[in-house]
């Protein structure tokens, strides 16, 4: 075997041994709640869940109605459907909130407002058949109302890989450079606010984050096959870390709701408080 092949296979083998920890927490890492792995699954009709993640946090008996307010103007709400190109929140809580069974859901969106009116429509004009009972008083209020938000970051931790690649040196040394310059640290912070409908007080707030290391570096190391799969996963949106992020907000919630009491001014809310201010 000549000196060059050796020098090689020398090469290959310290590449191998840099990247057998990065490698393996590629493969095995998941998104981070609380210290394990989460994501939304299963499905839930009525107070039946079905396939629902263990961490969930659920309720024997809920708590009254709820429908979920998304500020579209917020920046936040930009980047979640432009930029990572998921659709609203309401479609992941929505499956959250009924499969712990701490509320009864009400439809509120624009869309589904006005499937609603369409059918009250053909009722109103004969099309639909007798006894449809489409007329007035139907629909269920809103207790209260959840508003979501989402907080994203992204810290680069490539600097460790050009370190190491900068010792090692040549062909290796360059591949373990593509991997740590692409090694992200992807987190997602959110909020959850609920509010009463009747009264406008907030009966709730909570936070939760999740995070995950995302080495998009191996499509350009593995080549051409492997590529597909490990550099797509890089463009894609963090809908898992979302997922992740906002479950542990809400169980948060939950576990405050289970203790909850309500907030008393003397005198009554709303009318003047404590703090006074001089004449």
């Amino acid at each position: 075997m000549n000196t060059i092949a050796q020098s090689s296979i020398r090469r290959l083998s310290i590449l191998a041994c840099a990247l057998a920890p990065l490698m393996f927490t590629a493969c095995s890492s998941q998104p981070k709640l609380g210290g394990s792995g989460t994501v939304a699954s299963g499905g839930a009709a009525g107070s039946t869940a079905s396939g629902e993640n263990s961490q969930l946090e659920k309720c024997t008996e809920s708590l009254g109605t709820i429908s979920l307010v998304e500020n579209q103007q917020a920046g936040w709400y930009s980047i979640l459907t432009n930029q990572y190109k998921l659709p609203p929140t309401a479609n992941l809580l929505r499956l959250m909130i009924q499969q712990s069974n701490c509320f009864v859901v009400v439809e509120r969106s624009a869309a589904g407002l006005r499937a609603m009116e369409r059918e009250r429509n053909l009722d109103r004009s004969g099309e639909l058949r007798q006894g449809s009972n489409f007329g007035r008083g139907q629909m269920v209020s809103s207790d209260y109302a959840l508003s979501p938000e989402v907080l994203f970051s992204e810290s680069d931790t490539g600097g460790v890989g050009g370190v190491v690649g900068g010792v090692i040196g040549g062909t290796a040394g360059r591949l373990i450079s593509v991997v740590g310059a692409n090694a992200k640290n992807r987190e997602a912070g959110t909020m959850l606010t609920l509010v009463d409908n009747r009264s406008g007080v907030q009966i709730a707030a909570s936070e939760g984050s999740a995070s995950k290391v995302d080495f998009g570096g191996f499509g350009a190391l593995l080549g051409s096959r492997a590529g597909g799969a490990a550099g797509g996963y890089t463009n894609t949106p963090q809908g898992k870390i979302i997922a992740a992020a906002f479950m542990d907000s809400y169980n948060q919630m939950v576990r405050s709701l289970r203790n909850y009491k309500a907030q008393e001014v003397k005198g009554g809310l709303g009318k003047g408080g404590r703090l006074k201010v001089g004449d």
